[in-house]
C-alpha cells in the first residue's frame, strides 16, 4: 500500500468518493486518507468542494432512511469542508468540459469548481478527471495500488 503525501498549508479538493470512504469508513481507502484528517485536526489543511457534494452524499442515505449516516454527513459537511456555490459561471465551464473531455457531469461540475479556485491537490478515485487541465490530480487507487 503506497502512502498519501498530503502537504502542509494544502488547500484540498476533496471529490464525492474520498468523503464516501471517510465517513462510512471504506477498509481500503480510509487508512489512506488518514493524513488529510489528521492535517485537518492539525488546522495545517484547508478541504473544499462545490455544493454538488451535498446532494451526492446523501442520495443512498435518504434513500434507505439512515439518519445515523446523515447526520454523520451534514455535521462534515457543516463543519469540515468549505462548499463552493455553482454559479452559471461553472456551469458554463463544466459544460465546455463535458463537451471536451466527455466527463460526466458531476464530474464536469467538481472540475469547473475546481479550476476556479486556488487549490494544491484534488483527491479522487476518477482517473478519468485526469482529462480536464489544470487540475493537480490524485487518485486514491493509484497511490493504494503505488
Amino acid at each position: 500500500m503506497g502512502q498519501l503525501n498530503v502537504p502542509d498549508d494544502a488547500i484540498i479538493y476533496l471529490d464525492t468518493a474520498p468523503v464516501i470512504y471517510s465517513i462510512e469508513r471504506h477498509p481500503d481507502y480510509w487508512p489512506l486518507l488518514i493524513p488529510v484528517w489528521e492535517k485537518l485536526q492539525a488546522g495545517s489543511v484547508q478541504l473544499i468542494n462545490s455544493e454538488l457534494l451535498l446532494w451526492e452524499c446523501l442520495v443512498i442515505p435518504l434513500r434507505t432512511n439512515n439518519t445515523v449516516l446523515i447526520n454523520a454527513y451534514e455535521q462534515f459537511l457543516s463543519f469540515q469542508v468549505t462548499l463552493f456555490p455553482i454559479r452559471e459561471s461553472i456551469l458554463r465551464l463544466a459544460a465546455q468540459l463535458r463537451a471536451t473531455n466527455n466527463l460526466k457531469t458531476p464530474d464536469a461540475i467538481h472540475a469547473a469548481t475546481a479550476l476556479g479556485i486556488r487549490h494544491t491537490l484534488f483527491l479522487t478515485n476518477d482517473a478519468d478527471l485526469r482529462t480536464a487541465t489544470g487540475l493537480s490530480i490524485v487518485v486514491l487507487k493509484e497511490v493504494l495500488n503505488a
